[in-house]
C-alpha cells in the first residue's frame, strides 16, 4: 500500500477529528508518513454556506503546536515502522489577493504548502450542486474554462510545493467536464497549466477524494494524468481526509492508475527539499 498521505484535515476547519485522532487512525492503516494540510484562513468575502473561518483563525495556534507536536514526537505504526509527520497547508488561490497568500506562505515553518483553487471571483464553486443543476454546457464550459486561469495563476505565483486535486471543478458536472475535455483548446490549456507546474518545481497530487464524491472520479482524470506523464511530472498522493475512516482511501487503487500511465514514483516535501519513493505494486 503507499504509506504516504500528504493531504489531512481537522476539526479545526469542517474537518471531525483532532490531529492526533487522525495520526493515530493513520498509524492503525500502517501509514509511514503523514502531512498534515488544514485550510489557511480566508480573507473576508470568499465565503462558504457552512463558513469556519471565525474558528479555524481562533484555533490555528492550536492546530500549529499540535501538529508540530505530533512531528517532534512520532509513533510507530502497527508493523513497527515510525510514522513520521509533516507539518503542512493547503492555500486557497483567490482572486486579487496575492498579498495575503504570501503573508500566509511565510506564517509558519512549513514542510511544505498545497496550492488549491475553490473559488471563481468570489463565488466557492464546490459549496454545493444548486447553481451547476441549471447550467448549460456553455455556462459550466466558462467556469472551466476561469477555473483553469485562476489554476495557471496560482501555479505561477511560485509559493506552493503541490496543485491540490487539479480537476475538481467536474465535482458536479463530470459529464460536461468531460465534453469540453475533448477540444484541443481545452487541452492546451491545461497542458500550459501543467508545463508551469513543471517549471515552478511543483508536485501534481493524484487524490482518492473524487472517489468520495458525486463525479465518482480520481483526481485528475486520465487525460490529465496522461498528459502529466508526458511531462514527467512528480506526483504525491492524498486521500483529502476529514475524518479517520478516510484516511488513505483507495490508496491501492491510485497505486494502480498511477502505474497504468507509467508513474513508478511518488514523494513528499520535507522542508521544501523534494524526496522520492518507488510506488508500490499491489
Amino acid at each position: 500500500m503507499i504509506d504516504c498521505d500528504l493531504h489531512l484535515h481537522t476539526k479545526y476547519s469542517h474537518g471531525c477529528a483532532t490531529p492526533k485522532e487522525m495520526y493515530e487512525a493513520g498509524l492503525a492503516k500502517g501509514l509511514h508518513r503523514m502531512g498534515f494540510s488544514e485550510h489557511s484562513p480566508r480573507p473576508l468575502g470568499f465565503n462558504y454556506t457552512h463558513e469556519y473561518r471565525d474558528s479555524l483563525t481562533k484555533h490555528l495556534p492550536n492546530y500549529v503546536q499540535e501538529v508540530c507536536n505530533l512531528r517532534d514526537h512520532p509513533s510507530a505504526a502497527i508493523d513497527g515502522k515510525p510514522c513520521a509527520v509533516l507539518f503542512g497547508m493547503e492555500m486557497d488561490w483567490l482572486e486579487g489577493e496575492l498579498d495575503f497568500a504570501t503573508r500566509s506562505a511565510k506564517a509558519f515553518d512549513f514542510d511544505y504548502l498545497i496550492g488549491s483553487v475553490h473559488f471563481i471571483g468570489h463565488w466557492g464553486f464546490d459549496d454545493g450542486r444548486g447553481p451547476w443543476e441549471k447550467a448549460s454546457q456553455e455556462d459550466c464550459e466558462g467556469w472551466y474554462r476561469a477555473y483553469f486561469s485562476a489554476w495557471q495563476d496560482m501555479l505561477a505565483c511560485g509559493l506552493y510545493n503541490i496543485a491540490a486535486h487539479p480537476d475538481l471543478i467536474k465535482i458536479f458536472s463530470v459529464e460536461q467536464f468531460h465534453l469540453w475535455l475533448q477540444k484541443p483548446e481545452s487541452q492546451g490549456t491545461i497542458r500550459h497549466c501543467l508545463e508551469t507546474l513543471k517549471a515552478k518545481g511543483m508536485a501534481m497530487e493524484i487524490s482518492s477524494a473524487g472517489l468520495r464524491k458525486e463525479c465518482r472520479e480520481i483526481y485528475p482524470c486520465p487525460e490529465i494524468m496522461q498528459m502529466a506523464r508526458e511531462l514527467a511530472l512528480p506526483v504525491t498522493f492524498a486521500s483529502d481526509a476529514h475524518n479517520v475512516h478516510d484516511i488513505a482511501y483507495g490508496f491501492d487503487e491510485l497505486a494502480r492508475y498511477a502505474r497504468s500511465f507509467g508513474f513508478t514514483e511518488h514523494g513528499h516535501f520535507e522542508r521544501g527539499r523534494w524526496l522520492a519513493q518507488p510506488i508500490p505494486e499491489v
